[in-house]
């Protein structure tokens, strides 16, 4: 889900008429100890084909919807967490956070032995007083899409798959609490979930569950009625600054220069497709250097393939073989070092680097700029070649012509980014995230 790791700690009230909104902190938990970066980026990167691979199944399968997977790491890695309290009384648990699903759902009592490991206590719908099953025939029922097979009715049951993981169960409606301090707290009732009583049997580290931040309308930002919701991370290298997520009139670029927006293309109505947050991407240049990319490198298909989403839950941006070659070739002219063939196994990336020394500086590479409808996200080269003891890579994978391209979130960093649901825009602005 996320390169970065992160833990999300919830610290202000939720929407409310007239609240400011929701502020979430995002403490980075970089990786367990003694891992180095080339294994967190070989672990970030097996776990976003995991992911990819999930998402090509459910578009061609409509018995699945896509999301990452928290699966047992050597490296200690660790996705966005979110820290919920469910019930009365309430019963705190962190999920995992996820703008490409929308289901909220956390593991159930009674729980099969198909069920994996987790920090807190299983939630038990029988020891709160605001549990209910939802209703058949709600308009939040996953029984009325076709990516949930066998959904009986009055129990609205629901089987997802999210990379080699799954999780199965029925929904329900609860009351949710958010915040950290009894003087902040808000519940909100009537929360649409999942009460999920098997899982996948692999350690989730960490987590209890997942909050789908979403398109559809049983994600969290739809439920809650945000409209919007913002965020910024800080950059890969800084391990003790904290990253800021907003949700509501809170999210806004408001007085911030250097700010662009481009819509979102309108999503396929298929599943999983209709979650996602598509942009129209029409060019990429490396400095001065407009790259030769064919216009159908990026384009959404009437069948739903193709495409480019803006992800925060893949870690490095993955684009159709037609344009990746075109950049690699361009660092490949500017860059005047000796290949690592070495480098490159170690980190998982198709072009790296050898420097003249572990503590050496990499030399100076001109911004790369990615060109939208009607704006332009301009990366410093930080947010696109990637450093580690001697080793210099370019921070990006390629992948077959016509798949979904993706913007992961190594190259969202340090960049302040605003979706405006209610608006169809995504806009964002460069920012020192570690200072907000």
């Amino acid at each position: 889900m996320a390169p970065l790791a992160v833990l999300i700690s919830l610290v202000c009230a939720t929407l409310a008429a007239g609240a400011a909104g929701v502020r979430v902190e995002l403490t980075r938990m970089h990786s367990g100890p003694g891992v180095t970066a080339s294994q967190f980026v070989r672990e970030a990167l097996r776990r976003d084909m995991l992911r990819h691979n999930a998402r090509r199944l459910a578009a061609s399968d409509d018995g699945t919807v896509s999301a990452p997977t928290r699966m047992n790491s050597p490296s200690g890695i660790e996705e966005y967490l979110m820290t919920l309290a469910i019930g009365t009384p309430p019963v705190h648990y962190p999920a995992i956070v996820d703008t490409g699903s929308d289901l909220i759902w956390t593991q159930c009592a009674p729980c099969s032995d198909q069920c994996f490991k987790q920090p807190s206590p299983l939630y038990n719908p029988a020891s709160s007083t605001t549990f209910g099953l939802l209703p058949c025939g709600s308009p939040l029922s996953m029984c009325e899409e076709a990516a949930a097979p066998g959904c009986s009715c009055p129990y609205n049951s629901y089987n997802q798959t999210y990379g080699k993981g799954w999780t199965a169960g029925v929904q329900g409606t609860e009351t949710f609490t958010f915040g950290s301090t009894p003087a902040d707290q808000t519940r909100v009732p009537n929360i649409t979930f999942g009460c999920s009583n098997a899982s996948s049997s692999g350690d989730w580290n960490g987590s209890s569950g997942l909050v789908g931040l979403g398109r559809g309308a049983v994600s969290l930002v739809s439920q809650l009625g945000a409209g919007r919701f913002s965020y910024c991370l800080t950059p890969f290298q800084d391990t003790n600054s904290t990253s800021t997520l907003l949700l509501g009139p809170s999210a806004s670029l408001d007085g911030i220069t250097g700010v662009g927006s481009t819509p979102f293309v309108a999503s396929p109505a298929t599943a999983p497709m209709n979650t996602y947050y598509y942009l129209n991407l029409t060019g990429i240049s490396l400095g001065t250097m407009a790259l030769s990319i064919p216009p159908k490198a990026f384009s959404l298909k009437a069948d739903g393939t193709g495409g480019l989403i803006i992800d925060s839950g893949t870690t490095i941006t993955l684009m159709a073989n037609a344009a990746y070659q075109k950049v690699r070739a361009a660092v490949v002219s500017l860059v005047t070092l000796p290949t690592s063939a070495d480098g490159s196994a170690a980190t998982g990336f198709d072009l790296c680097y050898a420097l003249p020394s572990p503590t050496s500086a990499p030399p100076a590479m001109p911004s790369m700029t990615l060109h939208f409808d009607g704006a332009d996200m301009v990366l410093p080269s930080d947010s696109y070649m990637m450093q580690d003891s001697g080793v210099w890579c370019l921070a990006m994978q390629n992948q077959t012509d016509g798949e979904v391209n993706i913007l992961g979130n190594y190259q969202q960093q340090n960049m302040h980014i605003l979706y405006d649901v209610r608006h169809e825009t995504l806009s964002f602005a460069p920012a020192e995230c570690s200072t907000l």
